[in-house]
């Protein structure tokens, strides 16, 4: 595969708009990645210290930068990369054509958060080819999760084998960037406030799932996503995010925080503008341009994310909640999964918006760092069961 055929890979693969139950279980609808590609993770080292803290609005905020750090370059470039947020950090599956580019921009990041936030930003990167070498699997398939959004679906181990070894003590970063670097984190924008239920709903659920059998991944994942829907309604039904619950955040230290990750530093005077269009943001919601941002903003959050694990934020009933739980207790004895689930009453959000038609996507978090705590519930299990 030459390597312009390989960078369009995730471009070139066919959208999937069965249920996401059913995708799971067509196995010949998932595609192997390239070997020629590679896999990046970014991570906050301490993570879940920083959001005992009571920090989770800087964890989620530096990793939707390095979100759109990333993002920026590959638009740039034309190409589509598949990527997933995971609440402390994220993780890329990268071609060759933009690799280095890449752990360049990220190495900066790193400098820039350390130095504003006092955050070690952990940054690194493994080829395709030593995961598939190590004997571990990759397949994605492309799934279209609302008539405006489309997410890769990932199976197999190969993701979580890149996190083990760029998280372990041996690995080696990358060397300091050139100079002539320069971080592009235009379109970051973080100003909405905590998002409560919709009106008709009790809580936010995030929940981390992971199968102990990744041949079987399939089947696991399939059980949960059908009781959910059985129990919820169909995704749009559980959606944490609701336009009549959207509320601006318009102080300083938030678009203070927002600034110093995107310039390093703060400008007054840009400071100054950026709160006064914020403030324009009360009137331009309320035209009919502004609406239909809103309705593209609920249909293109990402409240789901598969990458050899189930990471999802959900509304519902606490009811529901407990139903749901009975299947997860119940596969989790009987030793096919485990899982972590942290419960809130409301939702934080932060976003890439290129443009106001079709270029922006939203990530969304449980507030008081839900994914960072489930996380911390999940590992624990794991360490007492290893596999």
């Amino acid at each position: 595969m030459t390597e312009d055929i390989a960078g369009q890979f995730y471009s070139n693969l066919p959208l999937n708009d069965l249920p996401l139950s059913d995708l799971l279980g067509r196995e010949k609808l998932f595609r192997q990645v390239p070997e020629s590609w590679h896999v990046v993770i970014t991570d906050i080292v301490g993570s879940t210290q920083a959001v005992l803290g009571g920090r989770h609005e800087d964890v989620n905020l530096i990793a939707t930068g390095s979100i759109v750090a990333v993002l920026n370059l590959a638009f740039r470039m034309q190409i589509t990369i598949p990527f997933f947020f995971g609440g402390d950090g994220a993780t890329f599956i990268i071609p060759t054509a933009l690799i280095d580019t890449v752990m360049q921009a990220l190495t900066r990041y790193r400098e820039t958060i350390l130095e504003n936030f006092n955050l070690e930003l952990r940054t690194g990167t493994v080829p395709v080819a030593e995961i598939y070498a190590a004997g571990h699997v990759i397949r994605i398939a492309k799934y279209k999760s609302s008539s405006s959004f489309s997410i890769p679906i990932v199976l197999g181990n190969g993701l979580n084998f890149a996190e083990c070894r760029i998280k372990g003590g041996d690995y080696l970063f990358s060397g300091e960037p050139p100079v002539a670097i320069q971080l592009d984190l235009s379109g970051m924008q973080c100003r909405w406030d905590k998002i409560l239920p919709p009106q008709d709903k009790e809580e936010i659920v995030t929940l981390l799932v992971v199968a102990k059998d990744s041949g079987h991944q399939e089947k696991a994942f399939a059980m949960i996503l059908k009781k959910m829907d059985e129990l919820y309604g169909i995704p749009e039904k559980r959606q944490p995010i609701s336009v009549a619950r959207l509320r601006l955040k318009t102080t300083f230290s938030r678009l203070g925080a927002e600034m110093r990750i995107r310039l390093g530093k703060i400008r007054v005077l840009e400071l100054l503008q950026t709160w006064l269009a914020t403030l324009y943001g009360y009137i331009y919601f309320n035209t009919k341009k502004g609406r239909k941002y809103l309705r593209a903003l609920v249909e293109m959050s990402d409240t789901l994310v598969i990458d050899g694990k189930i990471n999802t934020v959900i509304s519902g009933r606490a009811a529901q909640r407990a139903a749901l739980q009975l299947l997860l207790d119940q596969m989790e004895t009987e030793g096919s999964i485990h899982y972590g689930m942290h419960i809130s009453k409301a939702s934080i959000m932060s976003c890439y918006v290129r443009d106001l038609e079709d270029g922006h996507i939203h990530f969304v978090d449980g507030a008081e760092g839900g994914y960072t705590k489930a996380a911390a519930i999940l590992k624990t299990k794991l360490a007492a069961h290893p596999s």
